[in-house]
């Protein structure tokens, strides 16, 4: 495959892009095969969680069941965000994530279900959300029933890990967990989420890579 020249690009630049575009198509067919096997994982009955939500147009929190929260749809996307148990305030990475799922949130709505829980109080995560300016996201808390727990997502002590859980419901309006992954597959390690955050891919083009940056609430 050739890759069109460009201006003033030298012979040893056009050789190795062209090595680079062979490695990108192979990493997009690797993405493929990995989406294929997430598809490929078997339902497990899932039961209909009571959570409470804080709807981000005001209001006192509501009681909200997992089953409520497909619309018209027969899949749910389920956003783990760190903040309850021990973490004490919104995590900046979550945050940082869950500012390019409020934009994205209208699209995905066509498809799926969506939403944003956390451990902790709702209200308080509606003032960080509102904070923020979003303006899409259901908000929802899990404190007092056991999804977390169930779905790994919380430690036995109360720490929070980020992740991401997806759920089906039938015609008959079973309900069925069919995918959790983590943001940290193995101890110490940060990226098994990437590719639900446009961010990291954008530092990625840059020469620098993204290094060890990590995101924060505010920058100066």
């Amino acid at each position: 495959m050739t890759v069109k020249r460009l201006a003033n690009e030298s012979a040893e630049y056009q050789k190795l892009r062209e090595a680079l575009l062979e490695a990108e198509i192979a990493l997009r067919d690797q993405r493929e095969r990995v989406a294929a096997l997430r598809r490929q994982l078997p339902a497990t009955p899932a039961q209909d969680y009571e959570l409470r939500e804080a709807p981000l147009a005001g209001g006192p929190p509501r009681e909200v069941r997992l089953s409520e929260l497909f619309g018209a749809h027969g899949t749910l996307i389920l956003m783990h965000f760190m903040f309850g148990g021990q973490q004490e305030s919104p995590c900046p990475m979550c945050t940082m994530w869950a500012d390019g799922y409020d934009g994205v949130v209208p699209h995905i709505a066509q498809r799926a279900g969506f939403g944003v829980v956390v451990e902790g109080d709702p209200e308080r995560f509606r003032a960080h959300a509102q904070a923020r300016g979003w303006r899409n996201l259901r908000l929802l808390s899990s404190g007092g029933s056991s999804l977390k727990d169930d779905l790994a997502m919380q430690s036995p002590e109360g720490h929070q890990f980020p992740g991401v859980s997806v759920f089906t419901r039938d015609a008959q309006g079973g309900l069925a967990h069919t995918y959790t992954g983590a943001a940290m597959p193995r101890p110490g390690e940060w990226r098994g989420m990437d590719l639900l955050s446009p961010v990291w891919h954008f530092l990625d083009l840059t020469p620098e890579g993204r290094g060890d940056w990590m995101p924060g609430l505010a920058y100066d």
